[in-house]
């Protein structure tokens, strides 16, 4: 397999979704689809940069070595970089950019010998972050990624007002629960593929789309291609 992902260490499980090392851009280019989440990242070269939440897709081109990173949960991302999560939306910003005192560590992940030692260093300096996620924005994450919501019902469910939601989801994860809410309807567009006795429209209506027509239109807006062609070859990463 080219991508891979590594149990989170025990101390990180509150904040970390998984560490993981993906070979494809060895020598391929790669389609990655928002997913919700901020990663640290090496790219083969240079310093760690810190890949904020996607609003669509990227494509990104091949770097001629193994990448690696650790995946931020939903709801987290805020509180471990020490601003909001919506200042690296859509962006790649060199971690010392986020982390001025971070400038040893992008030299030992630089140095390392293996994939192993780097995601070490990495998961080592978000450990040194003693952050937690922001309760509310997790609490929203999880209702969002189980079943379609309003975010109006979410909100009255969670006993905030929209406005607050709106700007704890938007610190924490890195955008508004309604673009929160979209991206986690193709995740379980994704996960409904997993019955293979499924057609194309009872997917769409088992992950929360009005119809195939609103599935297409979304999936192409958020991965540029179709869903038929998403659905090909697509993997649920974790988030």
């Amino acid at each position: 397999m080219t991508y891979r992902e590594f149990r989170t260490p025990t101390g990180l499980l509150p904040v970390v979704a998984c560490l993981w090392r993906n070979d494809t851009l060895v020598d391929g280019t790669e389609r990655v689809i928002p997913d919700g989440c901020v990663d640290l990242v090496w790219l083969g070269a240079g310093p760690p940069l810190v890949v904020g939440a996607d609003t669509g897709p990227v494509l990104w081109e091949p770097t001629g070595a193994s990448t690696c990173g650790v995946r931020l949960r939903q709801g987290a991302a805020g509180n471990v970089l020490g601003l909001p999560a919506s200042a690296v939306r859509d962006l790649r910003v060199p971690l010392t950019e986020v982390w001025p005192a971070a400038g040893a560590l992008s030299e030992q992940v630089a140095m390392a010998g293996d994939t192993a030692e780097r995601l070490r260093l990495l998961a080592g300096a978000v450990l040194h972050r003693r952050a937690a996620p922001d309760p509310l924005a997790a609490a929203a994450a999880r209702r969002l990624a189980a079943h379609e919501i309003r975010v109006a019902a979410l909100a009255a469910e969670l006993g905030v007002s929209e406005r607050q939601l709106h700007r704890r989801v938007t610190a924490a994860v890195g955008y508004a629960p309604k673009t929160l809410a979209r991206v986690a309807r193709l995740r379980r567009l994704v996960r409904a593929g997993e019955s293979p006795t499924m057609s194309l429209a009872d997917r769409a209506l088992a992950a929360g789309y009005a119809g195939q027509a609103h599935m297409t239109d979304e999936v192409h807006r958020l991965t540029g291609v179709t869903p038929v062609r998403f659905l090909e070859d697509v993997r649920l990463t974790a988030a």
